[in-house]
């Protein structure tokens, strides 16, 4: 195997817990973003994009690839979240492109056309939207998903991501790409996480209605769906005890988690007409090991 393959972090990990929202400069190993192993190729310069939980995780690291390909970027951010956005931010600004850090709370509707907005000015224009905000929390049955966490899980998996197509819409132009981050969870489902499960179900189904739709127009939409990655996500679960996730991840056929910079190149991959102009509508499934059909 290649050498980042086996040089990857490996469970066990410390026992920890982080509190919502979680903050990736408190988790332990810090998740690797930097992919020092990619060699960007200019492959988006001069393209404008926006990245939503952009602060940390596979958002982090694809702002950074992103800013690498020659792309200026801006991310979305909860207030909690500010620290880790800086650092994001830093990192882009380190290799020489512009962000903007948008914060909000993206569950309100408003929020998302102001992050659409925002970008459209600052930058003067879009041609890049990644949906990739996520909320979740663990449950031992049914029973105890309380209407307002499948709310608050569907308003930011699903409701988002419809309305800031909505609103990316009028500014996308032929070339555009609409790059979701969906989840094996919405594949295989998850029985700890039925909510979580069937938002990402539902990102799936949309990804595939909206790249028919837009196809006329020039406009690709794929997604991305990850197994298990090492990021603030799964440590904040308020279901996922210290011991579990000391080993998340290990069940994978690689007996690890994926790192957000193993995650990464996919997106540059959809953004890239030169690379994917053929495709549109693909559930890529991003599993270490394990395959599914999509």
């Amino acid at each position: 195997m290649s050498e980042q393959v086996q040089s990857e972090p490996k469970s066990p990990f410390p026992e920890q817990k982080l509190s919502k929202p979680g903050l990736e400069s408190d988790l332990t190993p810090r998740p690797r973003y930097e992919a020092p192993h990619y060699r960007p190729a200019g492959k988006l310069d001069g393209k404008i994009a926006l990245v939503t939980g952009g602060d940390s995780g596979i958002g982090r690291a694809v702002a950074l690839i992103y800013a690498r390909e020659g792309a200026n970027v801006a991310i979305t951010a909860l207030p909690e979240e500010r620290r880790d956005a800086a650092e994001t931010r830093a990192a882009v600004e380190g290799v020489g492109r512009r962000c903007l850090v948008i914060e909000g709370d993206l569950t309100d509707r408003d929020v998302c056309v102001e992050a659409i907005e925002r970008t459209v000015a600052e930058f003067g224009g879009l041609d890049i939207l990644v949906s990739n905000a996520a909320h979740q929390n663990r449950k031992p049955s049914l029973e105890e998903v309380d209407d307002e966490e499948w709310d608050r899980t569907f308003k930011t998996n699903v409701y988002a991501y419809f309305r800031l197509v909505r609103a990316a819409l009028p500014h996308l132009k032929a070339g555009a790409s609409i790059i979701a981050t969906g989840s094996v969870a919405g594949i295989k489902g998850s029985p700890q996480l039925p909510d979580y499960s069937a938002t990402k179900g539902a990102m799936h189904a949309f990804t595939k209605a909206l790249a028919q739709q837009l196809i006329s127009r020039g406009i690709r939409v794929n997604c991305v769906a990850p197994g298990p990655v090492w990021t603030p996500l799964n440590a904040a679960d308020e279901g996922l005890p210290p011991d579990k996730v000391a080993q998340f991840g290990a069940k994978t056929p690689l007996e690890r988690p994926a790192q957000p910079e193993e995650i990464a190149p996919a997106y540059v991959f959809f953004a890239s007409d030169a690379d994917s102009s053929f495709l549109t509508g693909v559930i890529l499934p991003a599993l270490g090991g394990e395959t599914v059909g999509g």
